[in-house]
């Protein structure tokens, strides 16, 4: 979070994830809410026009929280393999 909590002004929001749904990437954003990381998910609105390639809902957080926001998604993603490596079994 900024330190200034309260002057969001010059807050910078960068992308730390996208995911092809509305519905997915605000499963993300509630995964790093619960840990304490602001984080919306943007573009969900366009995500489902196909042109060229398709849309993608974009999660962002503040930039200084970046870096743990991507290593929270990582987490993620390996609870996700070894739970599927489980049912395999």
């Amino acid at each position: 979070m900024p330190d200034d909590a309260g002057n969001l002004d010059n807050a910078k929001l960068v992308t730390v994830a996208q995911r092809p749904s509305e519905v997915a990437a605000s499963i993300l954003v509630a995964a790093l809410q619960d840990v304490g990381i602001r984080a919306i998910a943007t573009g969900g609105f366009t995500a489902g026009f196909r042109a060229e390639a398709p849309g993608m809902v974009k999660v962002q957080t503040f930039e200084q929280d970046a870096e743990r926001a991507r290593q929270i998604i990582d987490e993620l993603k390996m609870e996700g393999s070894k739970a599927e490596d489980d049912e395999s079994e």
